[in-house]
């Protein structure tokens, strides 16, 4: 009899156990996201849309096969729709009596044409199979995070629900939310920190520079009229035959060691001294930020865990959800004022009924 009492007590010892086991690891799960914004869901389209995933990065194979380099397009368009009055696809607008638009300012200047092109093709690919009820701002998201992944970094859900903008940004406001790449350190975790962003994420999300390619007016304040004595060397000499005067129109790859290839390499760079920007390098000069540079530069996997965290959150800044913004019906237009407000309504009985 001892002896069955003891084996019930160990099996019931066991099943504790994992049961305990399984909590924590829910709970490290939890923690492993931010919070999600109000109106926002991981399965806001599975009755909606359920094949909108699949369309995206089905459509975005066929674009990265032809030209990997629209991945970083498609990512930088992104970043410049959220930090700047939040992720509303306000920077897909085009101008209009009211002034330039966000494309239109200085920032924006070297946005890839094609990005906003291929936004608006899967947002067509969409409405064909679903019917007009995804956001050009959830698709700007989605392509973002397939950009990512097709390119080699991590896999990740994303919470969806967005409504696009019905204004964009002012050039000044534009302009105060995109911090150059000549900024230093101090600036960029200032600016961020606005936008609840902390100096991990800061860091994170510019590894994003992992992809892609830079105008050399960018960054020839560091070549000319002496080289920054921070950079190294040799990088510098090669980066000048590229870039032979401060007025040169070329372009060189933001990662010398894997420019296509979304990777941990952008922080081997730092390290090197072999980052392009002012705003890059400074990351590994500036304190508070050399020591995550390094951890990520000899850890991959941290390195995605935390980009990964950093999106989440930066996708959610500002976000319109429910009753607010529109759906477009071109992600370059609003829709006409007088049909705005019958197609939300529409929509949102549309919405109800499906969930019921």
């Amino acid at each position: 009899m001892a002896s069955i009492s003891c084996k019930i007590a160990t099996f019931s010892f066991l099943l504790i156990s994992i049961f305990l086991s399984i909590s924590i690891i829910k709970v490290c799960e939890a923690q492993a996201r931010p919070p999600t914004a109000k109106g926002l869901s991981y399965t806001f389209y599975d009755k909606r849309c359920p094949k909108l995933e699949s369309i995206v990065r089905t459509e975005l194979k066929k674009v990265f096969k032809k030209d990997i380099a629209q991945a970083a397009g498609l990512l930088r368009l992104h970043f410049h729709d959220c930090f700047v009055q939040g992720c509303d696809g306000s920077v897909l607008l085009d101008g209009s009596a009211s002034g330039p638009s966000e494309k239109d300012a200085p920032p924006n200047l070297t946005l890839r044409a094609e990005a906003f092109k291929i936004i608006e093709k899967l947002r067509g690919l969409l409405e064909k199979s679903c019917g007009r009820v995804v956001s050009c701002s959830d698709i700007t998201a989605l392509a973002a995070r397939d950009a990512v992944f097709l390119s080699g970094g991590p896999d990740y859900k994303i919470p969806l629900g967005r409504r696009d903008g019905l204004t964009f940004a002012s050039r000044q406001v534009t302009l105060d939310n995109l911090p150059p790449p000549s900024s230093n350190t101090t600036t960029i975790l200032n600016s961020l920190a606005t936008k609840n962003l902390d100096p991990t994420d800061v860091v994170s999300l510019s590894g994003g520079h992992t992809i892609g390619i830079s105008h050399c007016n960018s960054f020839t304040n560091r070549l000319y009229p002496t080289q920054d004595p921070v950079m190294d060397k040799t990088f510098g000499k090669n980066l000048r035959l590229t870039c032979p005067t401060n007025t040169t129109t070329n372009t060189t790859v933001l990662d010398i060691r894997s420019p296509n290839t979304f990777d941990n390499k952008y922080y081997v760079d730092l390290m090197n001294r072999q980052g392009l920007f002012t705003s890059d390098q400074d990351l590994y000069t500036d304190k508070r930020t050399k020591g995550i540079v390094t951890s990520f530069a000899v850890n991959q996997s941290l390195f995605f865990e935390k980009f990964v965290f950093a999106m989440l959150k930066m996708g959610q800044l500002s976000v319109l959800t429910e009753n607010q913004g529109e759906i477009r019906a071109n992600c370059s237009v609003r829709n006409v004022n007088n049909k705005s407000f019958l197609t939300s309504v529409v929509e949102n009985v549309a919405r109800e009924f499906i969930e019921m």
